[in-house]
């Protein structure tokens, strides 16, 4: 049987920063396909523009050159309302730092997910994912009232809200104790491996990294394996 289509794929992605002879070309030609399902860890040095490759990946970011392809939608392509639609609906983003909205409560702050997306927010679906997720209980909290392993949660659950065909993962244990990171990494893997949802996880941890199909490393601006 034929690969399945790649839920994310990446074209001769090119990334600068800065104008004529001083210019850094962080990302040099960058291709990846992510099948569903697929968890894929990618590691290398601090600064070398992992993080940007994940931004470019979710449309959040424009390249310079090349292609952003999720399940088969060329993303930059749009005007930046059409990709930002495209980004809520297909892509699920999960931060180190949990970029929570403080003001909003945790089921708030999953709605307004949902809302980005342009689906109606169905209550019993943001129950049942709190209560896989172990959060149930803590819906009608604000983020002040939440440990950093509790928000991180909250926080993946805002990603998968919508059914997304990829999460991406940005150092989601860097805010982390040892064990927090842990638990939720469990929870990360699991929800994602139960929905079939692609994962790309950024990561310096070699522990988060072998729970993954492939590690890659990005060196001199292009994936590697590590």
């Amino acid at each position: 049987m034929a690969d399945p289509s790649p839920v994310l794929g990446l074209r001769g992605l090119v990334r600068r920063y800065g104008e004529g002879p001083r210019a850094v070309r962080v990302l040099d030609g960058v291709d990846l396909d992510v099948r569903p399902g697929e968890t894929v860890a990618i590691m290398g040095a601090s600064g070398c523009g992992k993080s940007t490759l994940l931004h470019l990946a979710a449309g959040m970011d424009r390249p310079d050159a090349g292609e952003v392809r999720i399940a088969g939608v060329e993303v930059h392509g749009r005007p930046e309302p059409a990709r930002t639609r495209e980004r809520a609906r297909r892509v699920g983003l999960v931060f180190q730092d949990f970029n929570l909205i403080e003001s909003l409560t945790a089921r708030e702050n999953v709605e307004l997910a949902v809302w980005l997306s342009g689906a109606a927010v169905a209550a019993d679906r943001i129950d049942a994912l709190a209560g896989e997720l172990g959060i149930g209980e803590l819906l009608e909290r604000r983020p002040d009232q939440l440990s950093g392993g509790q928000q991180q949660r909250v926080a993946i659950a805002r990603a998968l809200i919508h059914g997304p065909a990829v999460l991406l993962a940005d150092e989601p244990t860097g805010s982390l104790d040892r064990v927090a990171g842990e638990q939720v990494l469990d929870v990360l893997f699991d929800a994602a491996r139960a929905r079939d949802c692609a994962l790309v996880l950024v990561t310096h941890s070699d522990q988060a990294a072998a729970r993954c199909d492939r590690v890659l490393a990005l060196r001199d601006g292009r994936l590697v394996p590590a």
